[in-house]
């Protein structure tokens, strides 16, 4: 199966990995062909390595595009901003140990220049990447039609592969339709017609997901992709917990006595299923290392955080209280969202994977493919919304082959039960 790989990206997968996947096994040797193909495989599966250890075997053995405005030969799309930067981030690992294998073999090895652009990137370094394109270059859907809009459009004249993860984000939606134009425009401007990688883990119906990836040659006539379904059912371990007696009662209103002027003393109030919540998902944050809790708004997801972190105190969770003078110290939980500035997401990101930090309340933000480490359990506080947005979130624990996938479903009222 590693045949067809250079001996140092060969000698570094062999020193790396046990052997390879079910989409490595079934997916390189189409890619390998240069076929348009479409990859569906569950999360942790090895799915984007699959997709790029063809084109970093290329870059590292090849010499650099002669002109250096056109040298770009491989473009990776992302439909979030946070997984652009994890992508770039995680290849500097096989590319170092390529690299290793290589000096260790004596065989040539070429460093390929790895670029990002999003809407996260300076004016500045846009300019750098126009003046000096790199060899990979790692953008989301909105940065590829500015460049191809702009003069940046030159850089992308020697393209051979597109790589375009968690494919099925966008299929469905406008987005999705603005990327296909996106596309096409890039198959006017490049020299050959660039191969199509699509990848994702909860794809479905596959057919229609790969007419997306392939478009259209001609009017009526589909570009043929190769579909490589992977997607094995990875064993899952969800419960559905409702922290209270009776949902019907959620929600009636009671008349509650509290301290204070005669006028104020009985207050009307309307029972709520959140205090019953917090309790209970700090119990299985502090039951796990790593913990992921999922909210459907922004606002609810930094009021989660807040709360969990006042309980914690209350509790005197350890790291959490100063022991001599009863202060918070630290937060044992920390909000996750798109509104957060980039340096704020990456710092929160890091301290989760080293284990500084017990849990994230996220919103979509951490939904895709974004490798967060070793999470031992998804908490999903209300429906969300989708069976595949919820195996989705699911899946980021157990990221690990082989490892089951654990979740924790906490519905608001009767409505998101029964969804």
């Amino acid at each position: 199966m590693l045949q067809a790989f250079s001996p140092a990206v060969r000698e570094w997968f062999a020193s790396s990995f046990p052997e390879p996947t079910p989409p490595q096994v079934h997916g390189w040797p189409h890619i390998a062909e240069g076929e348009h193909t479409l990859i569906c495989a569950p999360t942790g599966s090895g799915k984007t390595l699959t997709a790029f250890l063809a084109s970093i075997d290329r870059l590292t053995t090849s010499a650099p595009v002669a002109d250096r405005e056109r040298r770009t030969r491989v473009l990776y799309i992302s439909p979030l901003r946070a997984l652009a930067f994890d992508i770039e981030k995680n290849l500097r690992a096989p590319l170092k140990g390529i690299e290793l294998a290589a000096d260790r073999l004596e065989e040539p090895f070429v460093a390929p220049a790895v670029g990002i652009r999003t809407g996260d990137t300076p004016a500045n370094e846009r300019q750098k990447l126009i003046r000096r394109p790199p060899d990979l270059l790692i953008t989301t859907p909105e940065s590829l039609y500015l460049m191809l809009t702009s003069s940046a459009r030159e850089t992308l004249t020697g393209v051979e592969t597109v790589i375009i993860d968690e494919i099925h984000a966008m299929a469905t939606t406008k987005r999705g339709a603005h990327l296909a134009l996106s596309l096409e425009r890039l198959e006017e401007v490049t020299t050959n017609p660039p191969q199509r990688i699509g990848l994702s883990a909860t794809q479905r119906p596959l057919e229609e997901i790969a007419e997306f990836l392939g478009g259209f040659a001609a009017p009526g006539e589909r570009r043929p992709v190769r579909i490589v379904d992977a997607g094995i059912r990875k064993p899952l371990e969800v419960e559905v917990v409702i922290p209270v007696d009776d949902m019907s009662e959620l929600g009636r209103p009671v008349t509650e006595l509290r301290p204070g002027p005669a006028s104020d003393a009985l207050t009307e109030r309307r029972t709520s299923i959140w205090p019953s919540i917090y309790p209970e998902i700090l119990d299985r944050i502090l039951a796990n290392r790593t913990t992921i809790i999922f909210c459907n708004a922004r606002r609810a997801a930094e009021r989660l955080a807040a709360k969990l972190n006042e309980l914690a105190v209350e509790r005197e969770v350890d790291g959490t209280v100063d022991p001599e003078t009863g202060a918070a110290t630290e937060e044992l939980v920390k909000a996750h969202h798109g509104s957060l500035a980039r340096e704020q997401r990456v710092v929160i990101e890091d301290q989760l994977k080293r284990g500084d930090l017990r849990a994230i309340v996220a919103t979509s933000s951490l939904e895709l493919g974004i490798d967060m480490g070793a999470v031992d359990l998804v908490v999903q506080v209300e429906s969300p919304g989708a069976v595949s947005r919820g195996l989705q979130r699911i899946g980021r624990a157990g990221h690990q082959v082989g490892e089951p996938s654990r979740g924790s479903i906490f519905p608001k009222h009767r409505g998101d039960l029964l969804e």
